[in-house]
């Protein structure tokens, strides 16, 4: 059995006090060997965060025990590497960046359609299908006639309505309309955008496209390609296996098996996404950083990141190894004024 559990998850609901609820979940977080990235905003919390897995139901146990998040859901997989370098709780203003000030998210959201009820939805003609993601993750798969409406940033969603929404635009005449994303939180902030710009039929898909890959079987499935996930998976395909495409690590760029057998792909350093952008200093840095990770999985070590439990270990040594260079140093320090006050004075 997979020896992580990985849980992703968000939930819309006001949160005035975000700020204070920080450092309480880093610390509970740590205790638990839990690591990951949580954003918390006045519009609610999401993220994926990974481990042990008693650590990780303990973190949804404690999420819950507020009353305002008792109805989180999340999502589940497991992974046999760790999928997250380090622990990341961020305060942010919104948990999906789409820069619409005072959307009521909880309120105007679209109507819900369950993975099994999906792609009855989506052949119908009258249906507009769009996909929420950014550009390079559409790249790596999507539904079948979808529409992709480019973008590189969340953020330049409602400009792309705006000019759809003008005669010849696939929005004009407010159609019917559905949306889909990753694990479903940007379908619940564009849903109610899109009713708050006048659009009445708007659906989405629960649980976003990580549960129709979960729940849909391979034969039954209209979705093409894979699905492009936040962390060190990096893509998952149906039943939510880990995908063919690995990370660029100089541009974060998800890279195809065939692209990693072009020329200009070389391990930790460059890509047909970045090759030729990257000057000769930034080249040997991550040479270096690339030839460091190679010896470190040589003596089965972790050069970037590790569980909580041994950061923890590994801070309380340096911390010591300090300790007793100061004590070093002090001792030192008196035996040679000791040595200095044992002289005979000069004349």
């Amino acid at each position: 059995m997979a020896k992580y559990l990985v849980a992703a998850l968000y939930h819309f609901v006001e949160l005035d006090d975000y700020e204070s609820l920080q450092q309480p979940l880093i610390d509970f977080c740590e205790k638990r060997d839990i690591i990951g990235t949580l954003l918390l905003a006045r519009e609610g919390i999401n993220g994926t965060i990974a481990g042990p897995e008693k650590g990780v139901r303990e973190v949804l146990d404690y999420l819950r025990s507020d009353p305002r998040m008792a109805s989180l859901e999340h999502k589940e997989a497991w992974a046999d590497v760790m999928p997250f370098y380090r622990l990341k709780i961020k305060l942010k203003k919104e948990i999906v960046t789409l820069g619409v000030p005072d959307l009521k998210t909880a309120e105007m959201v679209g109507q819900y359609v369950p993975p099994q009820e999906w792609n009855a939805l989506i052949t119908q003609p009258d249906v507009v299908l769009i996909d929420t993601r950014n550009d390079y993750e559409v790249g790596i798969g999507t539904f079948k006639n979808a529409i992709n409406p480019k973008t590189d940033s969340f953020s330049q969603f409602p400009d792309w309505v705006a000019e759809q929404k003008k005669p010849g635009g696939v929005l004009h005449g407010k159609p019917r309309v559905a949306m889909f994303c990753t694990g479903g939180i940007r379908c619940e902030k564009s849903t109610a955008f899109m009713r708050s710009q006048g659009f009445d039929d708007v659906y989405h898909l629960q649980g976003g496209i990580l549960k129709y890959l979960e729940e849909i079987p391979e034969n039954q499935s209209t979705w093409v390609g894979e699905c492009f996930v936040f962390d060190e998976r990096v893509s998952v395909g149906h039943g939510l296996k880990r995908g063919d495409y690995h990370f660029c690590r100089a541009c974060r760029m998800p890279v195809s098996a065939h692209e990693r057998t072009l020329p200009q792909f070389e391990e930790g350093v460059s890509c047909p996404y970045c090759h030729g952008t990257l000057d000769e200093a930034k080249i040997d840095r991550l040479r270096e950083r690339q030839k460091q990770m190679e010896l470190a999985k040589e003596r089965e070590q972790r050069h970037v990141g590790a569980t909580m439990g041994v950061l923890r270990e590994q801070k309380r040594q340096r911390l010591a190894e300090l300790a007793e260079r100061s004590r070093l140093a002090q001792e030192q320090a008196e035996a040679q004024k000791t040595d200095q006050k044992d002289q005979p004075m000069a004349c």
